[in-house]
């Protein structure tokens, strides 16, 4: 497919396929598989979450959650307690050694973001930046696209 050729549909999917395959190569760079990569920047973003609840917002199976927060406790970036709000469900935290890996994560995937539009002229770099905050806009008031996500306010991704 080309820049001109395509639906809508066709290019922003293949944009996301794109972009998510080329952040995984770069996050895998950082010793953080996927999953471990989503659930990381997932609680810097919201902090501590039930564990049902994490896998609700990124879509993962149970199994693939706990698998993924066992080996990140094991690593010492995150914590699994017992939910205060729930006594059957724990409570999925980042450590001081956690939160420091968010930061760096989020510096590595933002200078790759930085590097990739780095690569455009000025002004069309502000006409993706403009495209961008629309389609987002537009995404978190698509109540598909917000289904599993935390209440807007506080944090952006």
């Amino acid at each position: 497919m080309t820049a001109s050729s395509g639906t809508a549909g066709e290019m922003l999917r293949e944009v996301a396929r794109l972009y998510t395959r080329a952040q995984r190569v770069v996050a895998d760079c950082c010793h953080t598989t996927n999953t471990q990569c989503h659930i990381l920047t997932e609680l810097g973003r919201s902090g501590p979450v039930p564990m049902g609840e994490l896998g609700l917002r990124l879509q993962l199976e149970k199994s693939w959650i706990s698998r993924a927060v066992d080996s990140l406790a094991e690593r010492g970036l995150v914590t699994r307690e017992p939910n205060p709000a729930d006594a059957r469900s724990w409570l999925v935290t980042l450590t001081g050694a956690g939160r420091k890996r968010v930061k760096d994560l989020n510096r590595t995937l933002d200078g790759h973001a930085e590097q990739l539009l780095a690569g455009l002229p000025a002004r069309e770099r502000q006409q993706v930046d403009q495209a961008l905050r629309l389609l987002l806009k537009v995404l978190r008031q698509d109540a598909s696209a917000a289904c599993c996500l935390p209440p807007e306010g506080g944090t952006t991704p």
